[in-house]
């Protein structure tokens, strides 16, 4: 269907319905030529007040006599448009934040929100306005993933701060796009603030959290989408912070992100999360005094069914109208933006037709970032890339065929997802012979104990065993049904059976190559002592099959890095109900990792220069400039990911060991050198205080560059050794 003829076709359905959804202008709301301020002015002078009590629900019903036609604001994107059938379905967040890539998060994030305007105009074109089909996305998620344990790790970007704020403002930039007027989609950073599990405890649970752990690391990554990506959502938490609940947190809500922030965008509850007030939490009794909270808190929205009840709360003294209205001035505007009271054709976006839905170059984009999303983790004796010619090759375990580690959670559904086993059969040579035995089941031992696999990787020259978990493991609360803690993960290594699994494959096998699937950092000491070749392929998407062949077999580089530390077991975990940064991450944790972060290996090699600075002494203020040649030494051409931390030496508070501040991706072909160059600003110097303040103190610092984080497990795993020097400021 051409794009000229989708547009006549919903012009036309909507003149039909003008009447229902108030396309024939009779209110200044309606004129798309008035400021967007008197437009929501007018339209709330227009409604009763149980009509604007029902515009703050999540699902917003139609106002007929005015127009207003219904709207749900509840729709999710994490990585791709989700829950709402056909749509490209990319990496999951984890995984598209191994990449590293700035620039193909954008793309990304601008594929996802042409999807998402196609499916919208077609939605509504036929007359369908109900969850998941709106323009409102609830996606991403800028938690920090500070413990492997928690199930929805998966969702967010991982570890670090930086890299986290780095990678979602890329999303959110891409989603919403950059039209003067309109939005393209809204995006939503989400779960503000301090959430990362456990889930089990999550309606009742208080983060307790220093200013410091605050300032330093769960909020750096929300101030950057609201004040570089412009976000035009922020969802709050189901647990409370520090003894307040997330979703009526005067400090957080008021305070921090409408004040000293600046957000203009809307807020709204996690779903059902202000029932939570007075059935888990116990701040409260009643549902009206609940509702009346979190409105007088700052929440626009109510995901949930607790709003209602605020025509009670106000006959009752405990909220008013005036708050109501002034709920709406913040909420309201969003719908304007995205034009959702415009007539058709005024949007740049409203001739976008369903023929973008998986289209080859979205396809292909799934599959690039699927492809930068590995992680080569070992490859001893260079057993990969494995030749296409290679005389028989045996494809095992409980993920080479399983869709769900594909897909992930809050996912979308292709026609086309491509598995492991079809990746691996598409990829070799016609006289290659493949043999293809599932093996070991997901988590448990298998019921028959004859073994008819291990025999297979004796006779094959090559054997490759796809392990790990999905989502069905962990997770959110009540989707991962073979979760045993709700989603999450008491233990974290690989299930038992798997490894026993294992240890036959690998008594007989010639060479072994593991694919682990995870959205987590799987503690798997053994299973790297056991393999040839280890790979970490997260939930890749849709095209995860064929991009994971192109990098077995050599027509891909591995160029992924890791966004979370690997632990070497659980025991070097402080507690999971901790959210104390002591002992936690690459940045405060002193027991040596089993990766450390931002680590990955390629199949070529790299070679970093001394670090050149253009000044060893700064002033207060001043800026330096640091420069590193970096040259490809090995036999393929091939990405790195160029990583720069700054360690402070002086500090009068304690501070990270080291602190991600800059990266770049490069492309070195056989023999290149590059010259690569980083600004180190004096925001980059601050220290967060235990008050929560940013200082800028005198002392000594270590610049380190190189394609990992500074870890004393570094040359045992085969990483580049990495520049250092120092400076000074004074």
């Amino acid at each position: 269907m051409k794009k000229s003829t989708f547009s006549r076709l919903v012009l036309s359905c909507v003149l039909l319905h003008s009447s229902a959804v108030g396309f024939a202008q009779r209110y200044d709301f309606q004129n798309p030529s008035l400021s967007i301020g008197r437009r929501v002015e007018n339209l709330i002078s227009l409604m009763s007040l149980e009509e604007k009590v029902n515009q703050l629900r999540y699902d917003s019903p139609a106002i007929e006599r005015l127009g207003v036609p219904e709207y749900n604001w509840w729709n999710e994107c994490l990585h791709g448009v989700a829950r709402n059938g056909r749509a490209t379905v990319f990496p999951q967040a984890i995984g598209m934040a191994a990449t590293w890539d700035t620039d193909l998060m954008q793309r990304i994030g601008d594929a996802i929100g042409t999807e998402a305007r196609a499916k919208y105009n077609v939605s509504v074109a036929n007359g369908y306005r109900g969850i998941y089909q709106g323009l409102t996305f609830w996606s991403p998620n800028v938690n920090i993933f500070r413990d492997p344990r928690w199930g929805r790790g998966q969702e967010t970007y991982g570890e670090d701060p930086f890299l986290t704020a780095r990678i979602g403002t890329a999303f959110v930039k891409g989603l919403q796009g950059d039209d003067p007027k309109y939005l393209k989609a809204a995006g939503m950073a989400k779960h503000f603030a301090v959430h990362n599990g456990p889930e089990k405890l999550r309606h009742e649970f208080d983060a307790v959290v220093s200013k410091k752990d605050l300032w330093e690391t769960y909020l750096p990554a929300f101030e950057a989408l609201v004040k570089d990506a412009n976000v035009e959502g922020i969802m709050g938490a189901y647990n409370r912070v520090n003894g307040e609940p997330a979703c009526a947190h005067p400090y957080l809500m008021e305070e921090v992100l409408r004040k000293q922030w600046g957000f203009k965008g809307y807020f709204t509850s996690d779903c059902w999360a202000i029932r939570d007030f007075y059935e888990g939490h116990n701040i409260v009794e009643t549902a009206s005094e609940a509702a009346a909270l979190a409105l007088n808190k700052g929440c626009n929205l109510n995901c949930g069914d607790t709003y209602p009840e605020l025509l009670k709360a106000i006959e009752q003294g405990f909220t008013s109208e005036k708050e109501i209205d002034d709920s709406l001035r913040e909420l309201l505007p969003t719908r304007f933006k995205l034009g959702l009271f415009d007539p058709v054709g005024s949007t740049p976006f409203d001739d976008i037709g369903p023929e973008v839905i998986r289209s080859e170059a979205h396809v292909a984009l799934t599959k690039e970032a699927a492809t930068k999303s590995f992680v080569l983790l070992k490859n001893q004796n260079n057993t990969l890339p494995i030749d296409k010619k290679v005389s028989g090759v045996f494809v095992t375990g409980p993920t080479a065929t399983h869709a769900q580690a594909l897909l992930a959670n809050y996912y979308g559904l292709s026609e086309d997802l491509k598995t492991f086993l079809e990746g691996v059969v598409g990829k070799v040579s016609s006289q290659t012979s493949v043999l293809y035995r599932q093996g070991a089941l997901l988590d448990r031992p298998n019921n028959n104990p004859m073994d008819w696999f291990s025999g297979e990787a004796e006779r094959m020259e090559v054997t490759i065993a796809f392990m790990g978990i999905s989502q069905l493991i962990e997770g959110e609360e009540g989707e991962s049904i073979l979760s045993n803690h709700l989603g999450d993960r008491k233990e974290i290594g690989l299930p038992q059976n798997q490894i026993d699994f294992l240890k036959k494959i690998r008594s007989k096998a010639n060479k072994l190559v593991v694919v682990l699937t995870a959205g987590s950092a799987l503690a798997v000491p053994e299973v790297y002592e056991m393999a040839d070749a280890l790979l970490y392929a997260w939930y890749p998407g849709e095209q995860g099959g064929t991009a994971m062949a192109d990098v077995l077999f050599g027509d891909a580089v591995p160029s992924g890095k890791l966004p979370l530390t690997f632990v070497k077991g659980v025991e070097d975990l402080p507690p999971f109900e901790d959210y104390a940064l002591e002992g936690r991450t690459y940045r405060y944790m002193k027991k040596e990792p089993l990766f450390p972060f931002g680590f990955g290996l390629s199949y070529t090699t790299f070679k970093y220069g001394a670090i050149q600075l253009d000044r060893t002494k700064v002033k207060r203020g001043q800026s330096l400039e640091a420069t590193v040649e970096i040259q490809n030494t090995g036999d393929y051409s091939a990405e790195e990911v160029v990583q720069l931390y700054l360690s402070d030496r002086e500090a009068s508070v304690p501070v990270p060991l080291s602190s991600l501040k800059s990266f770049q991706r490069i492309l070195l072909a056989p023999g290149e050198s590059r010259t690569v160059g980083f600004i180190i600003s004096p925001e980059m110097m601050q220290l967060v205080d235990n008050d929560g303040k940013r200082v800028l103190e005198k002392g000594t610092f270590e610049v380190h560059i190189g394609g990992t984080s500074p870890s004393i497990r570094n040359a045992a795993l085969g990483a580049a050794p990495m520049a250092k020097t120092t400076f000074e400021l004074r």
